[in-house]
């Protein structure tokens, strides 16, 4: 068989297993749609002989472990997810295919990325003789990660020499450090009246509207202080804003906001946390969903190599806006490489991933592990 109809049949296999995925909700309010995507996975792996496969569940979130019988700590582990965003109409979580791309929710982050891992994971378990390589699924990295690897990592005892998550970065880009995360709800309490006759009440809709715009501020002053084309400063975003109003002619009792805030080092939690609290005042009760610290990512240089080598192009080393699973494994030590095929449009309806790229990134991690493993 050719190089080209080598390349053909794994673009075949990648797109094939990439859509059976996709056609597959696995979003937090379809805990059995989640469990029908790891039972394909399971299928997937099944068939090799010399491979044990751990199952775990943690707060109702499911996990997968697959690794060589008897090891505990691999040369390599792959991490990948398969929970994706929800969107309002469940009619959309199915896959297109045009201009070279895989359209459709969970095309990019991460599906067609977990195809490869499972691919290439059958590959080298069939070209060598018990790879140390390990492969780790989880189902709730787009809601934090803290009982998906989290789990795995800091209660199971996960752990690997060296780790590789395509989750971020792009096909000649590595992750090389990852802004911190904090998601908090900000409540505002109130006095209820009738909405003609405002001055009876107090409404905290008002209160938690001017607190926002002078919180908002003081992160435009955070970022005047930073000289950095790539935006390397904190950010903070207001995700969603309510309350339990149902009449349009009533001032409400409380209002409520979501935050999500991303923040570089020097910067903590701690810091953001404190920073919040004296820019919201007393009034506003401040409560956390999600934090996560800075990461800083030590990718093996033989990977930037095999990078360069497989697509003739130079190699850049990235700092990435968002956050990943990495940060459990960057935690204990384990250098963690980041790259990830062509995608876009994330977290979208018409979320995509280049096909074409996919191949080459299928041969990037075959022609790495080959080394790393040998």
């Amino acid at each position: 068989m050719t190089k080209r109809q080598e390349d053909h049949v794994i673009e075949q296999r990648l797109v094939a297993l990439t859509r059976d995925l996709m056609l597959i909700p696995s979003v937090p309010s379809r805990p059995m749609d989640r469990q029908r995507a790891f039972e394909l996975i399971k299928n997937h792996l099944e068939v090799l002989d010399h491979i044990e496969i751990h199952e775990y569940e943690e707060n109702g979130i499911p996990s997968l472990v697959a690794r060589p019988k008897g090891v505990r700590k691999p040369k390599i582990l792959m991490c990948g997810h398969i929970d994706v965003i929800e969107h309002e109409d469940p009619a959309c979580y199915r896959s297109s295919i045009r201009d070279g791309r895989i359209y459709g929710p969970g095309a990019g982050d991460m599906k067609g990325s977990v195809a490869i891992i499972l691919e290439v994971f059958r590959h080298m378990n069939s070209v060598m003789d018990k790879p140390s390589l390990a492969l780790a699924i989880t189902s709730d990295e787009e809601t934090g990660g803290e009982f998906g690897l989290g789990y795995l990592v800091n209660k199971m005892g996960l752990r690997a020499h060296k780790a590789m998550i395509p989750d971020g970065g792009s096909l000649s880009e590595i992750t090389v450090a990852e802004k911190g995360i904090l998601h908090l709800k900000v409540t505002a309490q109130g006095q209820s009246a009738h909405s003609a006759r405002p001055w009876l009440g107090m409404n905290p809709v008002e209160e938690l509207m001017n607190k926002l715009t002078y919180l908002k501020s003081s992160f435009k002053v955070m970022q005047e202080n930073h000289d950095s084309e790539d935006k390397w400063y904190p950010t903070c975003a207001v995700t969603r804003i309510g309350t339990e109003n149902k009449q349009i002619n009533r001032v409400p009792s409380e209002a409520y906001a979501v935050l999500d805030i991303r923040f570089p080092t020097p910067y903590s939690t701690r810091k953001i946390k404190r920073h919040i609290r004296e820019m919201l005042g007393d009034k506003i009760a401040v409560e956390p969903i999600i934090g996560a610290e800075p990461t800083n990512l030590s990718p093996d240089p033989e990977y930037q190599r095999v990078i360069q080598e497989v697509t003739g192009k130079p190699t850049e080393l990235v700092r990435d806006d968002g956050g990943s699973d990495a940060r459990f494994l960057a935690a204990q030590g384990i250098p963690v490489m980041i790259s990830r095929p062509r995608v876009g449009n994330l977290h979208a309806v018409d979320e995509w991933i280049d096909i074409s790229s996919m191949v080459t990134f299928y041969h990037i991690y075959e022609k790495y592990l080959a080394r790393a493993l040998a």
